[in-house]
C-alpha cells in the first residue's frame, strides 16, 4: 500500500487552518468556502482542502448547500438561546467548582486575565481570545476532566455565533466588571455566589448577542 501520510498531514493542515480562520473571524457564518480560493491561500493541493471540508461538514461547522458548496453554518435565534442555555449549566458548573478547588494562582491568572481584557478597549477581537483564556482558564480550576471535555465538545458551536459581542469600551468594560464578580467568589470559596455571578454573566452575553443578531 502506498505511505498516505503526507496526504493526511496536508488535509489536518488544512482543517486547522480553516478552524483558525473561522475562530479569527475570517470566515464567518453564511460565508462561501470556496475550494480554489482556499487551496490558493494555504498553498496546498484541492485535495486535502476537500478532506478538511468534509470534516468540517461532519462536525457540523460547514454544511453543503445545493448549486452554492460548502458554507459556514449560521446559526438561528432559537439554536444560539440554546446553545447559551448549554452554556450556562457548564459554566455555572465549572464556577462552583473552582470556587471549591482553585488556586491562589489560578485565581490570580483569572485576575491578570481579566486585567488584560479590561485594558483592551480598541481591540474586541484581541480582546475576545482573551475572554477565551479567562473562561478555559475557569474550567481548568474546576479540577474536572469531564466538564471540560464537555466544554470541548461545545466549542465548535461556539464558533458558529459570528462576530465577537466585545464590539466596544462599554461592552467590555460590563464584561470585565462581571468577571471580577466570579473571580471575587471564586476566591472567597463561595460556590454559590460564584454560580450565581457566572449565570448572571451568560445571561447579559445572551442578551447582547441577541441585539446583534436583531442589528
Amino acid at each position: 500500500m502506498p505511505d498516505t501520510s503526507p496526504d493526511l498531514s496536508q488535509g489536518e493542515l488544512a482543517f486547522e487552518s480553516l478552524m483558525k480562520a473561522i475562530e479569527a473571524g475570517t470566515y464567518q457564518p453564511g460565508d462561501r468556502l470556496r475550494e480554489v480560493e482556499i487551496s490558493e491561500r494555504l498553498a496546498l493541493s484541492r485535495t486535502p482542502v476537500r478532506e478538511a471540508l468534509r470534516r468540517l461538514e461532519a462536525e457540523n461547522i460547514v454544511e453543503h448547500r445545493p448549486r452554492v458548496g460548502a458554507v459556514v453554518r449560521k446559526l438561528g435565534q432559537a439554536e444560539v438561546v440554546e446553545l447559551y442555555e448549554m452554556r450556562l449549566v457548564l459554566e455555572r458548573t465549572a464556577a462552583e467548582m473552582a470556587a471549591k478547588h482553585a488556586a491562589e494562582a489560578e485565581i490570580d491568572a483569572l485576575a491578570g486575565l481579566n486585567t488584560r481584557i479590561a485594558e483592551t478597549i480598541d481591540d474586541g477581537p484581541r480582546a475576545a481570545a482573551i475572554n477565551q483564556k479567562f473562561h478555559r482558564a475557569i474550567y481548568l480550576a474546576a479540577r474536572n476532566r469531564f466538564l471540560l471535555d464537555a466544554a470541548r465538545a461545545m466549542n465548535n458551536a461556539l464558533l458558529l455565533l459570528g462576530p465577537t459581542t466585545l464590539a466596544d469600551a462599554e461592552r467590555i468594560a460590563t464584561v470585565a466588571h462581571q468577571h471580577g464578580q466570579i473571580i471575587d467568589a471564586i476566591g472567597a470559596a463561595d460556590i454559590e455566589g460564584a454560580g450565581a455571578a457566572a449565570e448572571a454573566h451568560l445571561q447579559t452575553s445572551l442578551r447582547y448577542r441577541l441585539k446583534i443578531m436583531r442589528g
